[in-house]
């Protein structure tokens, strides 16, 4: 008897947190501005979202604010630059959770706070895809957010 009373209940909350999580249910504000905002309180559950979901959000307008971080040297060839926060990792918060982005006008100082806005697109280099923001505007801000986080 107890089995069928919790098989009604566990049916009932399995379709409202796969429901919850599917792209179309998103809030109002990211339907009418057509605009996914990374939000600081799920920032690590909403990239991730991202990066395994990346079709469903290829071409989205996407908007963000981190640390600009900046990895590599411009004299080798290899130096890319993101959005990112730090998250739990191996040995503390050590950890990376944000976006590579670019864009052919000046970037920020490295470790400057910034909200950035851009199309998510994939690349392919040396054989392998990633996923980057092409911006449309980076900005620095006067206020910092939690550069650590945990969700």
């Amino acid at each position: 008897m107890k089995k069928i009373r919790i098989l009604p209940v566990f049916c009932v909350l399995f379709l409202l947190l796969t429901m919850a999580s599917r792209p179309d249910d998103a809030p109002a504000e990211e339907k009418n501005s057509g605009v996914v905002e990374i939000k600081e309180k799920m920032f690590i559950a909403q990239t991730n979202d991202i990066y395994l979901n990346a079709e469903d959000y290829l071409g989205k307008t996407i908007k963000l604010q981190g640390i600009f971080f900046v990895d590599g040297t411009p004299e080798a060839g290899d130096e890319y630059c993101g959005v990112i926060r730090y998250g739990p990792g191996c040995c503390g918060f050590d950890g990376l959770a944000g976006f590579e982005v670019h864009w052919d006008k000046e970037y920020p100082k490295p470790n400057d706070w910034v909200e950035a806005v851009g199309v998510l697109e994939q690349y392919e280099e040396d054989g392998e895809k990633y996923l980057r923001l092409l911006l449309s505007s980076l900005t620095v801000q006067s206020r910092r957010g939690a550069e650590r986080v945990t969700q």
